[in-house]
């Protein structure tokens, strides 16, 4: 799925290089769940807006799917991300003007989906995360847990290959952490996933198959022996 060859990424402060990712190698297997730790500041969304294609390398390679994040057009990154990638975070991110059901959908416009099978793609995914009766309800009218729910079915209407979250139960309390956190297992082993999830929670990280810890822009692997997805 992924294969990251001697990543790096250096940002300018004033006259500054700041290494974010130092000499990075990483390979992500097709249907594995990878969490991600390590302290602020330390590189792990970093690495999650490279893999998603959000931000590119200073230097090395990103191949995901035999194609080259680093080096595609930015409109070719766009397309594959549109299709291939769903993203969920901390803040959720949903348009407060529009009910969970459009939100949803709104992931499915830049592909040029049908409308008809929009709305059933839509239907089939709220029910997925247990908010059917909610299809009609503004973020506002959710609960934490219930727009994160959302989220997470904007990223998956698509059927991507893989989900990137990003701290995705770190606005809510320890009851919903571990109601997302089991809905994120289910998904990643219902739908076969790829899962790379950055937390700071080593509950949640523990549930993954192989934790990667981040220090100082350089990583390290610990192994686990859980199953894959089915």
């Amino acid at each position: 799925m992924y294969a990251l060859s001697n990543v790096t990424k250096n940002y300018q402060k004033g006259r500054r290089t700041i290494p974010a990712l130092r000499s990075l190698n990483l390979i992500i297997g097709d249907g594995e769940w990878l969490a991600v730790q390590g302290r602020t500041g330390h590189g792990k969304t970093t690495l999650l807006h490279i893999l998603g294609g959000l931000d590119r390398p200073s230097t090395g390679s990103v191949t995901f799917a035999g194609h080259d994040l680093a080096q595609l057009r930015e409109a070719q990154v766009t397309r594959l991300r549109a299709q291939a990638i769903g993203f969920v975070f901390q803040t959720f991110n949903l348009v407060p003007t529009l009910s969970a059901a459009e939100n949803v959908e709104s992931a499915l416009i830049p592909l040029g989906t049908r409308s008809g099978e929009r709305r059933r793609l839509v239907a089939a995914v709220l029910e997925s995360v247990g908010l059917s009766d909610r299809a009609r309800h503004l973020p506002s009218q959710l609960s934490g847990g219930q727009q994160q729910r959302v989220a997470i079915a904007r990223a998956l209407v698509k059927q991507p290959q893989v989900l990137l979250a990003d701290e995705p139960t770190g606005n809510l309390d320890e009851d919903t952490r571990d109601e997302i956190t089991a809905l994120l297992e289910k998904l990643w082993r219902g739908l076969g996933l790829t899962l790379v999830l950055v937390t700071h929670d080593s509950a949640i990280a523990g549930r993954a198959q192989r934790v990667a810890i981040i220090n100082k822009g350089r990583l390290s692997i610990r192994h686990d022996t859980r199953p894959a997805a089915n």
